[in-house]
């Protein structure tokens, strides 16, 4: 027991470290390329914090530990939204955007229904897979879309951030190291935490599902809990909502899109996950409908709500699946 939680411990490391090398270095070379700064937040920065997901999704695949993987997602588009929101929310209210109305809000209610859908036969296909992310692909040209019509508040937000980067040319080499750097640490510790988390339900005598919505998926949140945590103490509130939303847009559409990919016969799924864990993900989705919309905000009681449910269901999943 002692080196698989060894494993875990480091894997959590190496994919907190690996995502922040990964989400620094990728923003600071598209920024010196010229790409718009609300766009690099919505894809380098979402997708850069959701690389853990990414990387323990196909090296689950791979080992054929398909539900640790589909846990994995469900599990952490819940952490994002009913614990790191909420707690968000519950440390200061948080304002709720027309973007996010009208393009995130709808994009993961429709991303969790669809997954529901194709999970239901018990298996993910690559057909399916590739449906997915087809999805994010068009989110994606949304996204752009949207960024051509960002505020001059946005742009000079990123120039603070970033400005000094595109000056210095020689910081390129380093930039591109970085991001190199990154992705190596993330795949090495993907593969600790899986082999860790599989010999730790093996020895607890739980199911991998059970594994990737609890420890995984907790700890694959990691990158976006730091980057709320973050904006938050910094003022920026909207990066936080937007970071969290998207990054769970692209863990239905994108990762689980490519982790489907990788096995022949398709991802199988626990039958758990396609009667509770995915449409308690979607549920969570629906409730941001009448949250968001009520008001534009998110109150610190409805953040307390937020966390409380969170709390219960984590609750739930120890007491009937142990």
């Amino acid at each position: 027991m002692t080196l698989a939680i060894v494993g875990i411990v480091i894997g959590f490391a190496a994919l907190i470290s690996g995502a922040e090398l990964l989400v620094r270095g990728g923003s600071a070379i598209a920024a010196r390329l010229g790409i718009s700064p609300l766009l690099i937040g919505l894809t380098v920065v979402a997708l850069g914090t959701s690389t853990p997901e990414l990387a323990v999704g196909i090296d689950a695949a791979i080992q054929g530990n398909g539900s640790l993987a589909v846990g994995n997602i469900a599990g952490t588009n819940t952490v994002n939204i009913l614990l790191i929101l909420g707690l968000s929310a519950t440390l200061q209210p948080l304002a709720i955007q027309m973007q996010t109305l009208r393009l995130e809000l709808p994009v993961i209610v429709i991303a969790s229904a669809t997954l529901l859908a194709f999970a239901w036969d018990g298996v993910l296909s690559r057909s399916e897979g590739l449906v997915l992310l087809a999805m994010g692909a068009l989110f994606t040209l949304a996204v752009i879309r949207v960024a051509r019509r960002e505020t001059m508040k946005v742009k000079l937000e990123f120039a603070r951030e970033f400005g000094a980067r595109r000056l210095a040319r020689r910081q390129a080499v380093t930039e591109t190291l970085l991001l190199a750097v990154g992705l190596v640490v993330i795949v090495a510790g993907a593969d600790w935490l899986v082999d860790g988390a599989v010999a730790l339900a093996r020895l607890w005598h739980v199911s991998d599902a059970f594994i990737g919505l609890t420890i995984v998926a907790i700890g694959t949140s990691a990158p976006e809990l730091v980057t709320t945590i973050i904006s938050t103490v910094r003022g920026e509130r909207d990066i936080a909502i937007g970071n969290l939303i998207g990054s769970s847009v692209y863990n239905v559409l994108v990762i689980l899109g490519v982790t489907c990919l990788i096995p022949a016969h398709g991802v199988r799924v626990n039958s758990h996950l396609i009667a509770i864990d995915i449409p308690v993900m979607l549920g969570v989705a629906l409730l941001c409908i009448h949250v968001f919309v009520s008001g534009r905000k998110i109150s610190r009681l409805e953040g307390g709500c937020f966390v409380g449910a969170y709390l219960a269901y984590l609750s739930y999943l120890v007491v009937q699946r142990t």
